[in-house]
């Protein structure tokens, strides 16, 4: 809270089949308003953690970054292939 402003948190789940960058519909004014990213996936037989914050393809492992219309992923070479995941964004409202 800042000063006796309240602010408001929300939370929006984003399934995907696929690495192609999904459009998130959030209004973001401020970066700093996303609290918690997060994600994990499958490649129909094992589950993997999505590692949030990175714009470089990491080997084996496959991260996502915010801009301010998409989830974009980066794939690194190795990682294992999507069958299904989902990406979980949280963020405070502006007040």
């Amino acid at each position: 809270m800042v000063g006796n402003q309240r602010q408001q948190g929300f939370r929006q789940v984003y399934t995907f089949t696929s690495t192609a960058s999904i459009a998130h519909g959030i209004s973001v004014i401020d970066p700093n308003q996303f609290t918690r990213c997060f994600g994990t996936y499958t490649d129909g037989t094992n589950s993997y953690g999505l590692i949030f914050g990175s714009n470089v393809a990491i080997a084996g492992q496959i991260s996502f970054y915010l801009t301010a219309t998409d989830i974009v992923f980066e794939t690194g070479a190795g990682a294992p292939s999507v069958s299904r995941g989902r990406v979980t964004l949280e963020w405070i409202s502006q007040p």
